[in-house]
């Protein structure tokens, strides 16, 4: 929250999609798979983009007909082709292995916090985050999602950390709003699913364009503790 002041950074908590890694390909090309075999209508790649962010049932609802007959069984679909397939064109942004490596070296933890299904979250931790990452956690009943503070509370409680120790680092306005009911400073990704206007609009008040500027942030905060 921006009007609370910082302890010591202890902790980052980092979104997944759009944040740590760029998934908008897969998610674009597993949603339109579904809505097809359905006979529905396909999205854009441009509507994609503005669904992701509130979990997969947040995404069929927005990419599903309304009143669409048959929305619980694309979502099933959805989830099935995703899990076959979300490591197909998923990669990393630049500077971010690097600067998990950093925030390790240095005794800081870390932490992926997502409304993506667990099983997912787990296999992308195994191929990219091995050994850089402290939780990971994904959606999970009955935690509800972000932007309720119920998986940052559980992330916390894990971490065994409290708020204002605690960094969190998101891509949307979704990550704005979970940030600020758990009681967190968030810091919102210019490189991720949101254009900077969109981020501004949807709360933002600390905008950062590469990863480094988190260490960057939390150094300087250090300095000034120190004065």
């Amino acid at each position: 929250m921006k009007e609370k002041p910082l302890n010591k950074i202890k902790a980052v908590i980092f979104d997944l999609d759009g944040t740590l890694l760029y998934t908008l390909e897969d998610l674009y090309l597993s949603v339109n798979y579904a809505l097809k075999y359905y006979g529905y209508p396909e999205r854009s790649f441009e509507e994609i983009r503005t669904f992701v962010g509130n979990g997969v049932k947040v995404l069929m609802d927005k990419a599903c007909p309304i009143n669409c007959e048959k929305r619980k069984e694309v979502e099933i679909l959805y989830r099935k082709r995703y899990e076959e397939t979300a490591l197909d064109h998923i990669k990393e942004y630049d500077g971010i292995i690097e600067l998990l490596k950093e925030l390790k070296k240095r005794n800081i933890k870390t932490a992926i916090e997502t409304n993506k299904f667990q099983s997912a979250v787990d296999e992308i931790e195994e191929r990219f985050f091995k050994g850089l990452m402290d939780v990971c956690l994904g959606e999970k009943p009955p935690l509800r999602r972000k932007p309720y503070p119920d998986m940052s509370l559980k992330v916390l409680e894990l971490l065994n950390l409290k708020s204002d120790e605690v960094l969190y680092v998101g891509d949307s306005e979704t990550d704005v709003a979970t940030a600020n009911n758990a009681g967190m400073y968030c810091l919102s990704c210019t490189w991720g699913f949101r254009t900077r206007e969109e981020l501004l609009k949807g709360g933002a008040y600390h905008l950062i364009d590469k990863p480094s500027e988190i260490l960057d942030f939390i150094l300087e905060l250090e300095r000034n503790k120190t004065k």
